[in-house]
């Protein structure tokens, strides 16, 4: 018998290297592959300037843009924004008074001063929620009547925890102000008037806070005494109240109309929306750049705008030595000034957004630049006066600029969303920007003064702010781009619907790009799935079918596109509440609770049937009818269970919810071919009874067996959508299906 033949010495050796060195060189070209489709998705403008929102519309005057809305929405609206600054401007100029009076230190009146900012973002989030879902005006009425009842508060406020208190009563109330007051604007008025009435409710809140520090000053010596601060509060509420009331008779206008008619020339109302999740409109906010940019920009800048003009009051009486009115003098002269600068700055954005909105939203970043070197200027002035007329420049510009938050968020983000992206810019804003910076300015002038507090947070933070908010203006075109699209298919499918409406799709993926941090794996995935029909999701490892399992049952968000069920746009809607419309997802792997035994498990899966006995019966006998070994070891614990016979449990226990829809990941995965010959009887039970399915499958055959269609995908793209037979005739599709990649 001849000895077995031994391989040269070094082949294996070497093979093994080349074997992994061309592992590696396959994977790095696929790397690279998917860097710059996705670089390219990601450059990739779709629409010509004039076909994006608002660009290239005729042009408005001011006055043609109320009437398109009507006048009271606005000027009641700017009269609430005006009640809030004027209470701000009263506590910048009031605050040494009410620290002496409560016996604070500098760095406790600063941070209360600037906290209510952490405050309005506990109201901003919910105020944001109900802009997105309900009528609001009587948001903003409710927000309004709050305030003026806790500005009142402030003024009676008897130690500094209680004043504490009312500041944090302020802050919430006043939450409503950017989501709902943003939301309600931007669907009332004409994109082409949106610069100039943000410059004109910021310059009505400017005037009310050019007059509030004379005023408030002239109030409190009037009083005098070492009471007289309370004085402003008491007599700020009665306007505000009353203002507030009226809110409640302003008229809803239809979300997102504008958009529809630069885009569509009509408008598309959904008249049952869906209701949104923070966390998916958050998730899906954040993807979108130009306004990631824009949040972090305006964060940035938050640290230094907010304190500053209590460092400023506090230097100039403790370094200066400047009176409550003489500090409430040069607040409206500054105030004032800055009113100059508003009725530019609007119609100059208006016109920059029509002829180019890349343009428009740089022009910010530049107006905020400026003041990185105009602040040391000021806090090196050699008195008083000098000092307080030194900051008007750098005030100005930073007004200004806040001013277009609105107007450059309304643009991008989705109609459906405003109320969430402005409370999500209130988090940046006000939380990180304005408390951050309280903190660390209050920490640092306790161990120096404000001056050292102010230039150390205030000119990082203004020239990291002024360049995002240039380079994210690179961004915006694309964005708006994604509007449109949407906006277009949105109408499509509209007229689908009403044209043929016995027959739309149970569920609806339309245009899905998903993402997981900065690595895209879906890009423009769109198919239907009829009602009574199976679907298999076929493909290679990594190709992306489990991920949209995720992005349809709302386990993750998609960056782009949207997904429907019976017509109705659920891409926002959290997954708990998808699984109450009747979307529910077999995952792949355990399923079960070990420890329960299998009644347990089923029991636990009929939770949400607890105050139905009699439906909850029902379903348990449906389901153990289907699963009869089940039925006869309901007392054995799930964890004993073999692998095959846990995922039937798995699958029952879904059952148990009454599906409409049921995504099935991975069915067959691990299975002996016995357990997966009983699972696919269950299936064509399933399917004999009606029910939608869309199942992940690697086995062609099994695919096959049960599947009426199937949706092929390949690196996060659909190669083919049609027949499971036509499928198999595709010898490409079919190799890569059985063997991992294509053609081999």
């Amino acid at each position: 018998m001849n000895a077995p033949s031994r391989p040269e010495p070094g082949i294996d050796a070497m093979q093994a290297p080349m074997s992994a060195a061309g592992l590696a060189a396959g994977l790095i070209d696929a790397e690279a592959e998917r860097r710059e489709r996705q670089s390219e998705a990601q450059r990739e403008v779709l629409f010509a300037d004039e076909l994006l929102p608002g660009v290239g519309d005729r042009q408005l005057s001011l006055r043609q843009g109320l009437a398109a809305g009507g006048s009271a929405t606005f000027i009641t609206l700017t009269a609430l924004a005006s009640m809030d600054e004027l209470e701000s401007a009263a506590l910048g100029v009031l605050a040494p008074d009410i620290r002496d009076a409560f016996g604070m230190s500098d760095g406790a009146i600063v941070f209360i001063s600037a906290a209510s900012g952490a405050f309005l973002v506990l109201g901003a989030l919910p105020m944001g929620w109900l802009a997105d879902r309900c009528r609001r005006s009587r948001v903003v009425g409710w927000a309004g009547v709050a305030f003026a009842a806790m500005v009142f508060a402030c003024g009676l406020a008897a130690n500094a925890f209680l004043f504490f208190l009312a500041r944090f009563g302020v802050g919430v109330a006043k939450s409503s102000t950017l989501p709902v007051h943003g939301s309600m604007n931007a669907d009332t008025y004409p994109i082409g008037v949106r610069g100039r009435l943000a410059t004109l409710s910021a310059g009505a809140a400017r005037t009310a806070g050019a007059l509030s520090p004379l005023a408030v000053g002239g109030i409190a010596a009037l009083a005098g005494g070492d009471d007289g601060w309370r004085w402003p509060f008491l007599i700020l509420g009665l306007p505000a109240l009353l203002v507030a009331v009226w809110a409640f008779r302003l008229p809803e206008p239809p979300r997102g109309q504008y958009e529809m008619k630069s885009v569509l020339g009509e408008v598309v109302q959904d008249t049952k929306p869906m209701p949104i999740s923070m966390e998916a409109a958050f998730a899906r906010l954040m993807q979108i750049r130009s306004i990631r940019g824009a949040i972090i920009a305006f964060s940035a800048l938050g640290f230094s705008l907010f304190s500053g003009g209590v460092l400023a009051n506090l230097w100039a009486e403790d370094h200066f030595h400047m009176s409550t009115f003489e500090r409430g003098l040069m607040g409206s002269i500054g105030g004032a000034s800055m009113l100059v600068a508003l009725p530019f700055a609007g119609p100059w954005y208006d016109r920059l957004y029509r002829r180019d909105p890349a343009r428009a939203m740089a022009l910010l970043g530049f107006m905020i630049l400026p003041g990185a070197v105009l602040m040391p200027i000021q806090w090196f002035m050699p008195n008083g006066w000098a000092f307080m007329l030194a900051g008007i420049p750098a005030t100005i510009l930073s007004s200004v600029t806040f001013a277009m938050v609105g107007p450059v968020l309304q643009s991008v983000v989705p109609y459906r969303l405003r109320g969430m992206g402005a409370a999500l810019s209130a988090i940046y804003i006000f939380f990180i920007g304005a408390t951050g910076g309280a903190l660390l300015a209050g920490l640092i002038s306790n161990a120096y003064d404000p001056r050292v507090a102010t230039l150390v947070v205030g000119v990082p933070s203004t020239l990291v702010g002024g360049y995002l908010l240039v380079r994210s203006s690179h961004f915006i075109k694309n964005d708006l781009s994604l509007v449109v699209q949407e906006l277009r298919e949105e109408l499509e499918e509209r007229d689908r619907q009403l044209e043929d409406p016995e027959n739309i799709p149970v569920l609806q993926v339309r245009n899905v790009d998903f993402s997981y941090g900065h690595v895209q794996v879906l890009f423009d995935v769109e198919f239907d799935v009829k009602r009574g029909e199976t679907l298999a999701l076929l493909g290679t490892n990594g190709a992306g079918k489990s991920t949209i399992l995720k992005a349809i049952c709302g386990l993750g968000t998609p960056s782009r596109g949207v997904v429907r069920l019976n017509g109705r746009t659920i891409t926002y809607v959290a997954p708990e509440q998808r699984g109450r419309y009747g979307i529910h997802l077999l995952p792949g792997g355990k399923g079960v609770f070990p420890d329960m035994t299998i009644r347990e498990n089923l029991e636990m899966a009929a939770f949400r049937f607890r105050k139905d006995a009699a439906h909850r019966d029902e379903r348990f006998t449906y389901v153990l009818g289907l699963f009869p070994d089940l039925a006869d070891r309901q007392k054995q614990q799930a964890g004993s269970l073999s692998g095959g016979q846990q995922q039937m449990l798995a699958l029952a226990m879904v059952l148990m919810h009454e599906p409409e829809v049921l995504l099935i990941d991975e069915l067959s995965l691990g299975l002996a071919p016995v357990v997966v010959q009983d699972l696919l009887a269950i299936i064509e039970r399933l399917k004999a009874d009606g029910l939608t399915i869309v199942i992940v499958e690697q086995s062609l055959n099994i695919a096959l067996a049960i599947a009426d269609r199937a949706v092929f995908l390949e690196k996060g793209q659909v190669r083919f959508t049609g027949p499971a037979r036509e499928l198999a005739e595709r010898d490409d599709l079919a190799r890569a299906v059985f063997l991992g990649k294509e053609g081999g």
